[in-house]
């Protein structure tokens, strides 16, 4: 089940952003350092009712937050249109990683942007081939690489 993110849910998606992030730097890839991502972000991500959370039995296994486009980085290419919702934050528990859950959490977010917005954007760290394959599977366009954050983007028109 998805939904929207409630406040009491913050203090555990931070706690699986911790163990997203350490399983990303045990396999080698370098995206999120430091804390990032940290409560202050999820907080954010919240106050704008953009942060979702998936359960399986109740507990919280991958959250997402869909926001409008609103980041300088995104200025530096062409996009095929204007009014656009963007992914961030993917995070899946990595016990429950290659089980779809990404994918349906990408469906949620076409399901939001088919709701007065013209497309979908999303951006990834050069190594992160996982999300790379995720982003491909569903069937979005590559963009262009946003050099002052050295991401990869991709647009999906809805």
């Amino acid at each position: 089940m998805i939904r929207l993110a409630n406040q009491e849910d913050l203090v555990v998606i931070k706690e699986l952003a911790a163990l997203v992030r350490e399983n990303m730097q045990n396999s080698g890839l370098q995206q999120w350092l430091g804390n990032y991502p940290d409560i202050d972000i999820f907080q954010s991500d919240f106050q704008k009712s953009g942060l979702y959370v998936y359960l399986i039995d109740n507990q919280i296994i991958a959250s997402i937050s869909i926001l409008p486009e609103n980041d300088p980085p995104y200025k530096e290419i062409q996009w095929i249109k204007d009014k656009s919702l963007v992914i961030h934050r993917l995070l899946v528990h990595p016990y429950y990683q290659k089980q779809g859950i990404g994918k349906a959490m990408f469906e949620k977010a076409i399901e939001e942007t088919k709701k007065g917005y013209q497309s979908l954007k999303v951006d990834t760290h050069p190594d992160n081939h996982k999300m790379q394959n995720l982003i491909l599977k569903m069937n979005f366009k590559y963009m262009g690489y946003l050099s002052s954050i050295n991401r990869l983007a991709y647009e999906l028109i809805v």
